[in-house]
């Protein structure tokens, strides 16, 4: 297996969490369990305004899982856009906003589908309007799924 490409090898399948897996820690390879990768995340924070959209289908927020909304300036409406449902970084991703204690009923984020895209069915937005009020999202490679809300 040593002369092979890592992009030559065969897709893994079905893993149970005893595969060995190599990783790369300080210019050293070492060996790892599957099972031995915990699910880390890490929030990115992200301080949001009225009139102030953000698009998180740019390169600044590839990979981003946990989104943290602190709410900065007056009262109004700001606009997340979501990644493509259908770009390959986005099958089978998941993201997950939650706010602090900054939002308010006057100060509002409406997480939005790209385009024409829908969430949950419909082309329409989730509203975030309430100190630390959460929601996670799941895109199947077509469209965005709500998987789970929190309100406070």
């Amino acid at each position: 297996m040593a002369d092979k490409k890592i992009s030559a090898l065969d897709t893994a399948t079905s893993l149970q969490g005893s595969e060995l897996i190599p990783v790369i820690q300080s210019s050293t390879t070492k060996k790892a369990k599957v099972s031995d990768i915990v699910n880390y995340i890490a929030p990115y924070a992200l301080t949001v305004q009225a009139s102030t959209p953000v698009d998180l289908g740019t390169s600044t927020y590839d990979g981003v899982e946990m989104i943290r909304l602190n709410w900065t300036g007056v009262n109004g409406t700001m606009v997340l856009t979501l990644p493509d449902a259908t770009s390959t970084n986005s099958t089978n991703r998941v993201m997950r906003f939650i706010s602090n204690g900054t939002l308010a009923a006057a100060k509002k984020v409406h997480i939005t589908p790209s385009g024409s895209q829908n969430i949950d069915g419909a082309n329409t937005y989730y509203e975030v309007n309430k100190p630390y009020e959460g929601v996670t999202l799941w895109s199947d490679g077509i469209e965005w799924f709500i998987i789970q809300k929190k309100a406070s």
